[in-house]
């Protein structure tokens, strides 16, 4: 969803307010935006300055809103020309100097953006590899405050344009070429590549589950555009993207450590939820080594996930994991040692 910035100067203490249901990070932003705006020889207004996020019921936070209320202060103030603001996204976040870093999730921002009918965008330069994955908008790169400023104006060629995607590199993955004997193992890993299967391999220790699990990445297709999109939406949003080669155009392949918690399998966190293993591995392979001694404990059904911005259960199945229960495509492989019991 699109968040409209507005801002209005006067009537009271010099001081400056953020309303709309920010969080910290988002508070903390109107001492990072009056420090870049005095840095880049413009002048704060000394007045009262209250600048409100729509829509104001909707939680919100995060440092990519730091361009958008600086611009929005000093357009307020009458310092600068609010024309070329029409129907553009603004994305970044502001160094105390005016430098603008980069933020993530750009992807699904634009998208969003994109869809609520807004024509143009200006992003964190290092991002416009990513930018560029969205079509039917203009996308424009800037390195600092006074670049966008200088765009207001009217000011041509200050702001820097989308460039063509670069190649994906080839993927390394290990070759199921490479596995001599296991033939019962090696069918098994086909029959859940080309079917989508979940499976579980067990076995005393040092038979090679874990090496041939490795390998299920290396039987499956690339990933078509749609999928694409959707997994390279995800890693965005986890802050896992390449500057280099933004679209993942290959299967992901998660594997988790065995003692990893459970916010850290399923996502979650304080505020904003972040994707977690689970999420991360969509449209891919996620590799559950010694699930015996996972992070679920089976004999209580369900997965608890709680934080401000999720509640949920996740119901156990097989290896306490299932596609549906998960909400991620792609294929599960859990790995356990034969002497363990698995309640199920």
């Amino acid at each position: 969803m699109a968040v409209e910035i507005e801002a209005d100067i006067g009537g009271g203490r010099p001081r400056t307010q953020i309303v709309g249901l920010p969080d910290a990070s988002l508070n903390e932003a109107k001492e990072r935006v009056r420090a870049a705006v005095r840095n880049s020889q413009r002048k704060w207004p000394d007045e009262l300055v209250t600048l409100a996020l729509s829509p104001a019921a909707l939680p919100k936070g995060g440092s990519s809103y730091d361009v958008a209320l600086a611009c929005a202060v000093l357009v307020a103030a009458g310092l600068e020309p609010a024309q070329r603001l029409d129907q553009t996204a603004l994305l970044g976040e502001l160094a105390l100097d005016g430098r603008i870093r980069p933020v993530r999730g750009v992807l699904p921002a634009l998208i969003a953006a994109r869809r609520a009918g807004i024509r143009r965008a200006i992003v964190p330069a290092p991002t416009l590899p990513e930018a560029a994955l969205v079509t039917e908008l203009d996308v424009l790169g800037a390195e600092h405050l006074t670049e966008v400023l200088d765009w207001l104006r009217g000011e041509p060629d200050t702001l820097k344009s989308t460039f063509p995607r670069p190649p994906a590199p080839p993927a390394d993955v290990p070759d199921l070429a490479d596995v001599l004997g296991q033939p019962e193992a090696r069918w098994a890993l086909e029959v859940a590549a080309a079917g989508g299967h979940h499976l579980l391999l067990t076995g005393p220790p040092g038979t090679g589950k874990t090496m041939l699990a490795r390998r299920l990445p290396g039987l499956l297709p690339v990933l078509a555009h749609d999928q694409a999109l959707e997994v390279t939406t995800v890693h965005s949003i986890g802050g896992l993207l390449s500057p280099e080669s933004p679209l993942v155009t290959t299967p992901p392949f998660i594997a988790p450590h065995h003692s990893c918690s459970v916010p850290a399998l399923v996502g979650g966190g304080v505020g904003l939820a972040k994707p977690g293993a689970i999420s991360t591995a969509h449209h891919g392979v996620l590799l559950l080594d010694d699930t015996s001694d996972g992070v679920c404990d089976p004999t209580n059904g369900h997965f608890t996930r709680t934080n401000v911005a999720v509640h949920d259960h996740l119901t156990s199945g097989t290896a306490a994991v299932d596609e549906g229960d998960l909400a991620a495509d792609g294929v599960c492989v859990g790995v356990c040692l034969v002497p363990r019991r698995i309640p199920l």
